[in-house]
């Protein structure tokens, strides 16, 4: 989809015999080769008793799909089933999570390495009473080279933890908390939402510092709904340094959710009530929210908009302006990164913290860029024919 709205279906699911393709995708991410990767929670091969247990895909820009892995190829499905998150390191490989499957059928931490091995890192439930968690739902990359991430169950209450493994496949359990969503990283800390928990149970904004503290900066709907209720995705970091996140429910009807922006010390500020048009054609249900590199928010609601009710995908403006992203956010020198961004083309300079970097312009959207030798940690700068660029966060340097 365009910032105009110009829409094209570059794939359809389940368009191949039993849906040996995947059927349901649950998310995809943006490849270090150009192309798109992400997970189905069901098709692909083998069927057993007539289910299907999700499938890893690429699939191009062009909308040209191939199946790299289907769950579930094993007697029992060791390797877990009906995937939930994926995520790609800077050497290539993936690393994910499943909800369900694994030795103790509660699910997996997993990696497929860019050769096409798989490797089970983790069952959920190993530990006693589950204090390891239970059902995977969240993965993210940190700069110290491991991985943070989510169960749905388990721990302390039995309502979710936030966890830490090492590629080798390690896990600590980090905190219990009650029905976590995804974590973002933003220096040494990470930050993200819970569905419960907090104030009357209806879900939290929380920091979680290097030292392992959690700090709640929000507790949703203490005392109404107006504000929000219930966020059902993580945070999206701006480019001005503080957060923005949607809910589910709550605002102007119970059921429409809302728009916030909280800063890091947990000033808490309502930007949009969904169903505030008639007949909710502005949406209601939100989602999933992210800040594309020309300032703007863009997210999607589960109902509402105009015809059948289906959702909507909306943008919002709260004045920021164009930036460009490293992805990842971190890396050591030599390596190679991918810098987003809006019209690249004709670029004639990339420095990382002043220091400049060799880089080729792939399109007028990304940049390959090599972290260079003797860069330290802080912005990264793109000089293009209309100004320049400067990145979101601060991209850190790592031995």
């Amino acid at each position: 989809m365009t910032p105009a709205g110009d829409f094209t279906s570059l794939y359809s699911f389940c368009s191949v015999a039993n849906c040996t393709d995947g059927a349901n995708p649950v998310g995809l991410i943006l490849g270090a080769d150009g192309n798109f990767y992400g997970v189905t929670a069901y098709g692909g091969v083998p069927e057993i008793e007539g289910y299907s247990f999700g499938t890893i895909f690429k699939v191009t820009p062009f909308g040209q799909l191939t199946t790299i892995y289907t769950f579930c190829e094993q007697n029992g499905c060791p390797d877990g089933e009906q995937p939930a998150a994926l995520v790609q390191t800077s050497n290539g490989n993936f690393y994910g999570v499943t909800p369900s499957g694994g030795a103790n059928k509660s699910g997996t931490v997993f990696a497929l390495t860019f050769t096409g091995d798989f490797l089970r890192l983790h069952s959920f439930c190993a530990q006693s009473e589950c204090a390891d968690g239970d059902g995977g739902v969240s993965l993210m990359e940190a700069s110290n080279g491991n991985f943070y991430g989510s169960s749905y169950g388990g721990g302390t209450y039995n309502g979710g933890t936030l966890f830490e493994i090492t590629p080798g496949g390690k896990l600590t359990t980090l905190a219990s908390v009650r029905k976590p969503n995804g974590m973002i990283q933003v220096g040494d800390n990470l930050y993200g939402t819970t569905a419960a928990g907090g104030s009357g149970s209806h879900g939290i904004v929380f920091e979680l510092t290097s030292a392992g503290k959690e700090n709640v900066l929000h507790s949703f709907c203490p005392l109404n709904c107006a504000a929000g209720d219930s966020p059902l995705s993580g945070l999206a970091l701006g480019s001005d340094g503080n957060f923005c996140g949607s809910t589910y429910l709550g605002g102007i009807t119970y059921y429409a959710g809302s728009v916030y922006e909280i800063t890091p010390t947990g000033a808490f500020s309502t930007l949009y009530l969904f169903c505030f048009e008639t007949n909710c054609a502005d949406g209601d249900g939100a989602g999933a929210l992210m800040q594309a590199t020309n300032g703007v928010f863009y997210g999607t609601t589960v109902g509402g908009g105009t015809g059948a009710g289906g959702g909507t995908v909306y943008r919002l403006s709260t004045g920021l302006g164009p930036f460009v992203a490293a992805r990842p956010s971190f890396g050591s020198a030599g390596q190679t990164v991918t810098i987003l961004g809006n019209g690249l083309k004709g670029t004639t300079s990339v420095t990382f913290n002043g220091v400049a970097a060799a880089f080729t312009v792939a399109s007028d959207t990304y940049i390959h860029a090599t972290v260079p030798s003797g860069s330290t940690s802080g912005t990264i700068e793109v000089t293009t024919p209309s100004g320049t660029l400067s990145s979101n966060v601060a991209f850190q340097v790592v031995p």
